[in-house]
């Protein structure tokens, strides 16, 4: 936690009115820590969302019967044991499954909660016992009914814990100073216009830092700055009071836009039913150098950024 900022708790603890005035005050009150070098592949704000919806209807009031850990412990963080964390785990019900940030959040009672962390490849998986197992299978959780929960990473990056509740921010810091969340935080194009006033940044970094928005990495910044009609080297408080109204509108529906869809396939990414989402045809630039825009207005260009491809159009200012 930020020196004089306010300590904040998990969601599955605050009542919604709560969560939402701590987070106002975290980003009013945090400064600039750039997450530049996120993967293109990594599961960005809405697929995380699509996830944590699909999985509170499908797993919410399920018991865990039995854990089975087939990847490497790389995957449970401060265990001592693979039987360490399954003891944690088996016998529990999941409550409720929420979201702050990037991170799932899976309700074990009154003192526990599971962290889900995908990082840059992983996701979570519904099946059945007799489904075949993946290769990528880290961990398995075996419901009483309701069949399994598999945790896949073709990387070594996605993560499992359970932890005290009251530890929360301790064992992620980061979390303390989350920026404007478009999904779980909606606020008037006014506050937003706040929030850019005397930032020297960049509209493409802000939109890449997670004190200033969560979730995005380069697929749906590049969208964002396509759908305002902006150049990703503005500076942000040199916006005028068009430009900003247009760059809040194009945050929020690409957000929407793209949990309507079910998310992006692009990147690889599948949703907890082993599905690729629909929004891909609807992706102006990501992905699409050299083609003619949707639109009609002009090509996809590209330019590298901090080692970042960055996808535009000529039109953008």
């Amino acid at each position: 936690m930020r020196s004089g900022g306010a300590a904040r708790v998990p969601p599955s603890v605050l009542p919604s009115a709560a969560r939402h005035k701590q987070r106002a005050l975290a980003w009013k009150t945090s400064t600039i820590h750039l997450l530049m070098r996120r993967s293109p592949l990594m599961a960005e704000l809405p697929e995380i969302e699509i996830a944590r919806r699909d999985l509170d209807k499908e797993i919410t009031g399920r018991r865990v019967k039995t854990v089975d850990v087939p990847g490497t412990k790389k995957a449970l963080p401060a265990m001592r044991s693979k039987q360490q964390f399954a003891d944690l785990l088996e016998g529990k019900k999941i409550l409720s499954v929420s979201r702050d940030g990037t991170l799932l959040l899976f309700d074990l009672g009154p003192d526990e909660v599971m962290v889900a962390h995908f990082g840059a490849t992983g996701s979570l998986r519904r099946a059945t016992s007799r489904t075949p197992q993946d290769p990528d299978t880290k961990v398995v959780l075996t419901f009483t009914k309701g069949g399994q929960l598999r945790l896949l990473d073709s990387g070594a990056e996605a993560t499992l814990r359970v932890i005290a509740k009251n530890r929360y921010h301790k064992v992620f810091p980061d979390q303390v100073d989350l920026g404007f969340d478009p999904v779980d935080m909606p606020m008037p194009w006014t506050d937003f216009a706040f929030m850019l006033r005397g930032r020297s940044d960049t509209i493409r970094d802000l939109l890449l830092d997670a004190t200033f928005v969560v979730g995005f990495g380069p697929m749906y910044s590049d969208e964002v700055l396509h759908a305002a009609r902006l150049s990703h080297a503005r500076v942000a408080s040199e916006l005028n009071t068009q430009e900003v109204r247009r760059l809040y509108r194009a945050i929020v529906e690409t957000v929407h836009n793209s949990i309507k869809y079910r998310g992006s396939g692009t990147s690889g990414h599948l949703d907890i039913f082993g599905k690729s989402g629909g929004f891909d045809p609807y992706l102006e630039v990501f992905g699409r150098a050299g083609e003619r825009c949707r639109n009609g207005r002009g090509d996809v260009l590209t330019t590298v950024i901090r080692g970042v491809t960055h996808h535009y159009c000529d039109y953008q200012v």
